[in-house]
């Protein structure tokens, strides 16, 4: 997959920061009461009281995780990353929540719509982490053990909170601060539990 490719993750981050440039643009101008024309999703404040309970709701979700890879017995078959990867995982964050909460959003449709959308996009973002399969040397393969099916379910059980903090009534502007904060939060403990554990090798 090349995951802990440099040369792949500087390409990334440079992608991630492109884009960060534009979303922060947009959020400058709708805090300042001049909103963008078109402004990127999300790109509204937050108050802190919402964006502290979407990452303690984080911290919930890596603290069940955790708990859970150690009661299945899942720990040793972690991947190993490096810290380079460990950082792009956070500009990842930013990424995955203007795609699927910001964009990959059924509104203005009714409750209905947007509670199938965000579960069948809750979905489709948990299959799309390499969990289930693994493409490696070119060919496609298939993971279905307890430790595959473990982490995809808390990846969706994690898109499911993502979309929670964007829409509840918290949130009444459905900034993307709290889904961001949250999202980045759990993406950094889960670097630090697996170095920790052991499971980061070097700088890149």
């Amino acid at each position: 997959m090349g995951e802990n490719n440099p040369w792949v993750l500087l390409l990334l981050l440079g992608g991630a920061a492109y884009a960060a440039k534009l979303w922060c643009h947009d959020f400058r101008a709708a805090r300042s009461g001049l909103p963008s024309p078109h402004p990127l999703p999300g790109a509204t404040p937050a108050s802190r009281f919402a964006i502290g309970l979407a990452v303690i709701g984080a911290v919930v979700l890596l603290a069940a995780e955790t708990a859970g890879e150690y009661a299945l017995g899942l720990v040793e078959q972690q991947s190993r990353i490096t810290v380079l990867f460990g950082g792009y995982t956070l500009a990842a964050a930013f990424l995955e929540e203007l795609i699927f909460r910001g964009f990959v959003v059924i509104e203005h449709r009714g409750r209905a719509a947007l509670v199938a959308g965000v579960i069948g996009a809750s979905l489709l973002f948990a299959l799309l982490h390499p969990f289930l399969w693994q493409w490696e040397n070119g060919q496609l393969t298939w993971q279905t053990d307890a430790k595959a099916w473990f982490s995809t379910g808390m990846v969706f059980g994690g898109s499911l909170w993502f979309y929670a903090v964007r829409f509840w009534k918290l949130n009444p502007t459905r900034s993307l601060l709290p889904c961001m904060a949250a999202h980045a939060t759990k993406n950094l403990g889960v670097f630090l539990i697996k170095y920790a554990q052991g499971f980061v090798d070097g700088w890149w």
